[in-house]
């Protein structure tokens, strides 16, 4: 099997370095390309992973700060400019860290969700990633109680695996075209579980989150986004996500209201005090990526670029997501903050889309490049 699994790791690299050519880079419209700066050295990093960030100037005290997780065959200024985060946060003043792969660790740039060395706590990307939280709020205006994360695809697991094993250190995450912590422990698993998550109760789900950190305290709140169209993670991950942090948060699941807008079913649990503390948005029909709302850069709703696995959706998630964790309470500014330049080198490539193709190899190549799941 491992074999098997370092062959089709060359093959895939070998593939994505081919697709990359027939693409330009993101047209304008979201954010600036190559505003995220590299910081070389942040602590502790077993998960060889690289640290960028995007500070605007005159951050405020006790600035909130997102870390953003990007998706197989992404890195992080693509990301960035498709998504718009670092465009809402010069306007609205709040810091930004992108945690992004390398394809020494994993040739399609993929976190690897589905290792649970990689997403404990201590010793793998989990720990890289906390590394790269403290060092901002070390030397960043930061307020320690508004950290939140977000992530798409095996991103999005990512950020389900720290919420579950760092959650005295999050106040919210958003898990978009995700798996539920606990999911896999192994690559067939892995494989099984975009299909088709294990059937589990919602208290075995919950038990998965509780194992991985014996926190006492209030949890973070839970925001999940996955398309009804979704083949690559199955939106059956979507009802999983909910029910596991359903049970933790302790919340009825069948208490919800539901909201329907163009396109998008929105449906919020709140608890005892009436805070919404988990939402699920489901997206009528799209596919496998981050659901966002392109358009004028006058309208504040409107915000990023359509690329692959960043889908046109008309519903904008970085500015609800933002939303509803309070970094846009604040009137935005007059004129953007400037933006500090990336360090030299910085990419800005869209990711490619996946080529039509047959065959039982093909099945499995595809299934492959599409999770990550190569060593």
């Amino acid at each position: 099997m491992t074999k098997i699994l370092d062959n089709l790791a060359r093959m895939g690299a070998a593939k994505t370095k081919l697709r990359l050519k027939r693409f330009t880079p993101l047209a304008q419209g979201g954010s600036t390309p190559g505003v995220l700066e590299t910081v070389e050295s942040f602590g502790r990093n077993p998960g060889n992973l690289v640290m960028r960030r995007f500070i605007p100037d005159g951050l405020p005290a006790d600035a909130a700060l997102v870390v953003v997780l990007h998706g197989c065959q992404q890195d992080a200024p693509g990301y960035d400019a498709g998504t718009g985060w670092s465009e809402l946060a010069a306007r609205h003043g709040f810091a930004l860290l992108y945690p992004s792969q390398q394809t020494a660790n994993n040739p399609m740039n993929c976190f690897k969700w589905y290792d649970p060395s990689a997403t404990a706590r201590v010793g793998g990307e989990a720990e890289s990633i906390l590394a790269m939280v403290a060092h901002m709020l070390r030397h960043q205006t930061i307020a320690p109680n508004r950290v939140f994360i977000t992530g798409l695809s095996a991103g999005g697991a990512m950020a389900a695996a720290l919420l579950a094993s760092a959650p005295d250190i999050f106040a919210g995450g958003a898990i978009i075209a995700g798996l539920p912590h606990g999911a896999a422990s192994s690559v067939p698993e892995a494989l099984q579980a975009m299909r088709s998550p294990p059937s589990l109760s919602a208290a075995d789900w919950g038990a998965k989150v509780r194992a991985a950190h014996p926190h006492r305290g209030r949890r973070p709140s839970v925001s999940i986004w996955h398309g009804t169209g979704d083949s690559t993670v199955a939106y059956a991950n979507a009802e999983a996500n909910v029910a596991q942090w359903s049970h933790v948060l302790e919340l009825s699941p069948r208490a919800y209201a539901t909201e329907r807008g163009p396109g998008h079913v929105r449906q919020v649990w709140r608890d005892g005090s009436g805070e919404a503390r988990l939402e699920l948005w489901s997206v009528d029909g799209m596919a496998h990526g981050t659901p966002i709302a392109p358009g004028s850069q006058h309208d504040a709703h409107r915000i990023g670029a359509a690329a692959p696995f960043i889908l046109d959706a008309d519903l904008a998630s970085t500015w609800h997501i933002a939303d509803g964790w309070g970094l846009l309470e604040t009137p935005p500014r007059a004129k953007a903050a400037p933006i500090r330049p990336a360090a030299a080198g910085a990419a800005n490539v869209p990711s490619p889309p996946e080529p039509a193709e047959s065959g039982v190899m093909t099945v499995i190549n595809k299934a492959l490049r599409d999770a990550g799941l190569l060593k």
